[in-house]
């Protein structure tokens, strides 16, 4: 039995580390849209989805991006998604030919809630755990369901006490 918490058991993930994994999915998104290849749109998921967002937006030339605000979380408790605002319906439509971006999926209910609002659309995320992965059409790297994935915008540079031994 372990004696961490369940959000100590920590996947820690520099600015550099989300740029190049960003970069590896927009690598395996590269020419897969539904005209001839090319994606109309990306919508990331706000907030975790806009730096993975702009980076695919600029691997793939993709001009138009928009955002869809969903609130799933309060600190590190899920709570119900709700919408908090969307992108515009005319360039939405079914999802058809839009990328829609987020950094993690953790139980897919955010993911599902999209889902329902743009059926068609390609959900692509960096991480994944277990229990959404199967909202997900494309993903770089799964993390297990009880890693707690510690993004840089979240982070602040500090002293951190050894494990063992002395400060």
């Amino acid at each position: 039995m372990s004696d961490l918490l369940p959000h100590e058991k920590g996947f820690h993930v520099s600015w550099d580390q989300i740029h190049r994994d960003s970069r590896a999915l927009a690598w395996r998104l590269d020419g897969k849209g539904p005209d001839n290849g090319a994606w109309r749109a990306i919508v990331a998921i706000t907030r975790g989805g806009m730096a993975p967002a702009m980076i695919i937006a600029r691997e793939l030339d993709i001009r138009t991006v928009d955002t869809i605000s969903v609130k799933s979380y309060d600190h590190q408790t899920q709570s119900e998604p709700k919408v908090l605002n969307a992108p515009d319906a005319d360039l939405m439509g079914d999802g058809t030919g839009i990328l829609v971006i987020d950094d993690l999926v953790d139980s897919g209910r955010t993911l599902e809630l999209c889902r329902q609002l743009y059926p068609n659309a390609h959900f692509a995320t960096v991480y994944a755990k277990p229990k959404g992965r199967a909202q997900v059409d494309s993903y770089i790297t799964e993390v297990s369901q009880d890693t707690w994935i510690f993004f840089p915008w979240d982070m602040a540079m500090q002293y951190v006490k050894p494990y063992r031994g002395r400060d």
